[in-house]
């Protein structure tokens, strides 16, 4: 029995994901047509990609900032390859997620191998890699940077960034 793969299903699979249209086809046809099962597919997929592209040096990005209620703030240096992706809104939306991240959970390092040796805590509050998303707290801000790999097709690395809030020294 073959399952008709249709227009609709993969415009779905790629509004979902922001796949590319013969990646949804074909994650459809591996898992029978089953939209969850796809997104899976092509979520394993974006890993995969981004652990092959982790090695390409990351150049080119934009620094984000984003202030909550005049009283907190942040500034963040998303990098990529080219200044292409820089300018594209999937781009521009990490980096702005992430500094509303770096708001509203206070990490203190970007990456685990940057605590301090015998850090006392929990590693998923001050890595900023390993928090749970604040949109979707299903995944890790980690994750959230591999998805947006997967869409551009680009190594994404988030440099360096700095919190403020009123009255903290």
């Amino acid at each position: 029995m073959t399952i008709d793969i249709t227009l609709d299903r993969i415009k779905e699979l790629r509004e979902r994901t922001g796949a590319g249209v013969m990646d949804c086809k074909r994650a459809l046809e591996k898992c029978g047509g089953d939209l969850d099962q796809a997104q899976a597919i092509l979520a394993e997929q974006g890993v995969a990609s981004a652990a092959k592209k982790a090695s390409r040096e990351t150049a080119q990005g934009l620094i984000e900032s984003y202030i909550h209620a005049g009283r907190i703030g942040a500034v963040v240096e998303v990098n990529c390859e080219t200044d292409f992706v820089a300018r594209t809104e999937e781009f521009k939306d990490l980096a702005h997620n992430i500094a509303m991240q770096i708001v509203a959970a206070n990490p203190q390092v970007v990456s685990e191998d940057q605590l301090p040796e015998g850090h006392a805590g929990l590693p998923t509050e001050a890595v900023l890699l390993l928090q749970p998303y604040i949109k979707d707290p299903s995944k890790s801000v980690r994750q959230l940077i591999n998805e947006t790999i997967g869409k551009t097709g680009e190594n994404i690395q988030v440099r360096r960034f700095a919190r403020f809030e009123l009255g903290q020294g």
